[in-house]
């Protein structure tokens, strides 16, 4: 989806029957998935019986004119078809083919079975996750999900780019444990340079104080975070609380993480008597950086959001019209182009055939 967005022609595989697991996932509009729906714009579909001769022919061809192959089978399944990556380059020297798998094509573990929450269990992102009293939590969305996709697009553009050069193409192998990894801010390095385990801590910031979420008197949450100490001074004289300033407990950041609960004691007590608007005008004017925790149709109906370009609503023949998440990429101050909303299943069998090699379908 981030390379059509960025222009690509994108040929979306299917299987015959039923297509892609996820067309069959709820909610639904008119039959067809809300899920599916939201990953798969600026994609044509091309519906194959991957067991079929032929089909695995006209595949085959279609790899031969392709800049990109992106396929996210379980490791040995394209070798099954006869399409591991010696045969593609073979098929295609200057084809760039990228592997996404839970945890790699090579190792003891290649052929498991993964998907998101178990990465994020196994990559120690989970154990960082939830109330500090609390179990491990998985993240909100689908977290690893979309970094190893990221990280695929980032490996992909890299090789075309150095195809440029060489003429050749590359091999991108992304896995789902390998990208959960990656997110693990400085847990990695203290544990192995320092000992030191580091642990759930809530809604607080890791490295800095005050940082976390208060409630308002008229029951709306905020997030606050003045840690450093630029922004704590500003925050000290935006509740008229100046004196906090000489106080050996928060007069520097080590300090103020040293009596994290302290501080945030005194926050929340000063947020709780206000009513959140007041609080974020207050914030705004002393630019200490503050928000309220929106739920989703505050998100859609924030001014903000609708002027940025962040939703966008797509026409699909059968759904109609349906809002969904857009590309924060903008190139030359433009957004990216939402040429086309999810496509059916097999709607462009002929089409595809036809762009790509030329033939009839």
């Amino acid at each position: 989806m981030v390379l059509g967005d960025l222009g690509a022609d994108v040929a979306k595989i299917e299987r015959l029957q039923g297509g892609d697991d996820v067309r069959a996932l709820s909610p639904k509009i008119n039959g067809e998935s809300v899920y599916f729906f939201v990953f798969n714009r600026n994609k044509r579909s091309l519906t194959l019986d991957f067991r079929d001769p032929e089909s695995q022919g006209l595949l085959r061809r279609l790899i031969a004119q392709a800049d990109v192959l992106v396929e996210n089978f379980r490791p040995g399944t394209m070798e099954k078809m006869g399409l591991g990556w010696d045969e593609v380059r073979k098929i295609n020297p200057r084809i760039v083919m990228a592997r996404i798998s839970g945890f790699g094509q090579t190792g003891a573990r290649a052929g498991e079975p993964c998907f998101d929450a178990i990465a994020q269990a196994l990559s120690g992102l989970m154990s960082l996750t939830g109330e500090a009293d609390g179990p491990p939590t998985i993240a909100g969305t689908f977290v690893v999900d979309y970094a190893t996709a990221l990280y695929s697009a980032i490996g992909i553009l890299a090789a075309i780019q150095e195809r440029h050069r060489t003429n050749l193409g590359k091999l991108v192998d992304v896995s789902l444990v390998g990208a959960g990894i990656s997110l693990l801010v400085t847990a990695v390095a203290e544990q192995g340079a320092l000992g030191r385990t580091m642990s759930r801590v809530g809604n607080r910031d890791r490295y800095s104080a005050p940082a976390q979420v208060f409630k308002a008197r008229d029951g709306a949450w905020l997030y606050l975070i003045a840690g450093n100490d630029v922004h704590f001074p500003r925050l000290a004289r935006a509740m008229g609380r100046e004196d906090l300033l000489g106080d050996r407990r928060f007069s520097t950041l080590q300090a103020r993480m040293e009596n994290v609960d302290a501080i945030e004691l005194i926050v929340g007590a000063y947020v709780a008597e206000a009513e959140s608007e007041d609080v974020l005008s207050r914030m705004q004017a002393a630019e200490v950086p503050c928000a309220k925790v929106a739920d989703l149709q505050a998100l859609l109906d924030d001014p903000y959001v609708k002027e940025a370009g962040h939703i966008v609503t797509m026409e699909h023949k059968v759904m109609g019209r349906v809002p969904s998440q857009a590309n924060p990429i903008r190139l030359d101050g433009r957004r990216l182009q939402m040429r086309m909303a999810a496509p059916l299943l097999g709607e462009h069998n002929d089409d595809i055939v036809a762009d790509w090699i030329g033939e009839e379908r």
